[in-house]
């Protein structure tokens, strides 16, 4: 046995000992196996294991998670967790697991070579451990290497136990996974937008529906991103961003959004009056005024910034981690920051919700508005 650590001051690593995160790339390198159980993950060492996996040509790797059944899993892990476990799958390698029959807070860490284990890390680190990120940067583990064959067997068919379906699934498997909505921060400081307290949000939600629209969401498949002979994606009411520029010196900023509504949707009554500002609380805590405009009352957006709602869609998908934000929208060729169908199909919800709450806000200017509830609301949350 021996002991491994984590290099933080005061207690840096002295000249014999081996930090946690070195032993596992070292460990990493010479199988062609791994089975991990561990309690949480964190996004960044999913994403560094998988490309672990395909440095040195895993052949075979499992990974089991062992907290989020019970406690809930943040979506952005969830979506990557997800991404990750259908490469393996394709390329018959591996699967990520979700233990659901108990919380499981072990962290086990077994290295195979030739069908035969030659060791094991146990100790107190997550999986987060091998990429550290500011959340974790001081935050002081310890661990040991195992290389006793009778420590190895016993730990082998724990985890073989672990990874039977008495104990998990896989993770696409999971239908019924709880959800931990992540923080969309695209609107976090923007003018004109304001915070609502969850006291608030939850008032609004519980008020009577006075009237209520779906507005969908049009955007085309993934398969249709370069459709540029008939401008397919202007179609989309979000993907305007990547529509001719109005200045040809300046690409369109990326969260800029036109939400086209239809007039059989428009038409219904009690829908908000044309140019007649209203109040939105959306379902996540923000608050900013909105208005209809356009011929046939057709546009819905903020008023005083054409960002706004696109920072509110787009940051949640985002947070979720089904896309990447584009710093200039002219160089992504490839259309890789376009939302998709599939993107709103993974997130679980493919249309805005807007509600009449019965309720008035009165501005700093005086203004009387109606308070209408905007939800963007995932199925899987």
């Amino acid at each position: 046995m021996k002991l491994l650590y984590s290099n933080i001051l005061p207690l840096g690593t002295k000249e014999h000992q081996q930090t946690i995160k070195d032993c596992f790339e070292e460990q990493f390198q010479q199988s062609d196996e791994i089975n991990i159980a561990v309690g949480y993950v964190s996004n960044a060492s999913l994403e560094e294991l998988n490309m672990l996996v395909s440095k040195y040509n895993i052949k075979k790797i499992v990974l089991n998670m062992g907290m989020y059944f019970i406690d809930g899993m943040p979506e952005k892990i969830y979506h990557t967790a997800l991404h990750i476990n259908q490469k393996w799958h394709i390329n018959n390698i591996g699967e990520i697991r979700v233990i659901k029959s108990f919380k499981y807070h072990g962290k086990i860490y077994c290295f195979y070579k030739n069908g035969k284990p030659f060791s094991a890390i146990i100790g107190s680190a997550n999986l987060s451990v091998i990429k550290l990120e500011a959340t974790n940067r001081r935050q002081y583990e310890i661990a040991s290497l195992i290389t006793e064959q009778d420590k190895l067997s016993e730990l082998t068919t724990h985890l073989q136990e672990l990874n039977t379906d008495k104990c998990s699934s896989i993770i696409s498997d999971i239908k019924n996974m709880p959800l931990l909505r992540e923080i969309n921060t695209a609107l976090s400081g923007i003018e004109l937008v304001s915070q609502i307290p969850p006291a608030n949000v939850k008032f609004y939600e519980q008020c009577k529906e006075q009237v209520s629209f779906c507005l969908p969401l049009k955007v085309p498949k993934f398969n249709e991103r370069h459709m540029d002979d008939n401008k397919h994606y202007t179609k989309s009411n979000i993907n305007v961003c990547y529509a001719a520029p109005r200045n040809k010196r300046k690409s369109r900023d990326w969260f800029e959004t036109q939400l086209t509504v239809s007039k059989n949707i428009t038409k219904m009554d009690g829908y908000p009056e044309k140019n007649k500002p209203f109040f939105i609380v959306t379902d996540d805590g923000y608050g900013f005024k909105a208005h209809t405009t356009s011929d046939g009352n057709k546009q819905f957006s903020a008023v005083g910034d054409e960002l706004i709602l696109g920072r509110w869609i787009k940051g949640r998908l985002a947070a979720a981690g089904l896309v990447n934000p584009v710093n200039d929208t002219k160089l992504d060729v490839e259309r890789m920051g376009m939302i998709t169908q599939e993107m709103l199909d993974e997130y679980g919800c493919n249309h805005l919700n807007l509600k009449k709450t019965g309720q008035m806000i009165i501005d700093n200017n005086g203004l009387q508005m109606d308070v209408w509830l905007l939800s963007f609301e995932s199925n899987n949350t």
